[in-house]
């Protein structure tokens, strides 16, 4: 779970350092049309991070991030979400993580395998937003 939970923190610190060093008036460009603006990759990241996060604490919190547009707004909602997930690797130790829970995507699955699921798709969505903000002529965090 530290190793984990370590791989979580860093990937989940770098979307939020991107999130703030993108300026605010970009954050609807999106480089070609059949591909999400900046605000809605960030949105979806968020919510997906948040239903993870609330199906191991049972909080049933959800984010609404992926119809927010502004950056004062994603930026909160991810500092939210990020709160959430502190709260989940909090309450796990190396045995309850392999307990079973409701997946945020149905069905069942180890909190383990959710949190690894989890950090595996912020990596994907870093890599994606990392493309937008050097569109932009701005270095991701790293």
């Amino acid at each position: 779970m530290a190793e984990l939970r370590q791989a979580y923190s860093r990937v989940a610190d770098y979307l939020l350092r991107m999130a703030e060093k993108m300026p605010e008036d970009q954050y609807a460009f999106q480089p070609v049309p059949e591909i999400r603006t900046f605000a809605g990759t960030l949105g979806h990241t968020i919510d997906m991070q948040m239903r993870t996060c609330a199906s191991i604490t049972g909080s049933g919190a959800q984010a609404g991030a992926s119809a927010m547009t502004g950056k004062a707004q994603l930026v909160a909602a991810m500092k939210a979400a990020m709160a959430e997930c502190d709260k989940a690797f909090a309450s796990l130790t190396d045995e309850s993580a392999v307990q079973m829970t409701a997946s945020a995507r149905g069905g069942q699955r180890s909190k383990l395998g959710s949190l690894y699921g989890m950090v595996a798709h912020h990596n994907e969505e870093y890599g994606y937003l990392a493309i937008y903000l050097r569109l932009k002529g701005i270095v991701p965090p790293s």
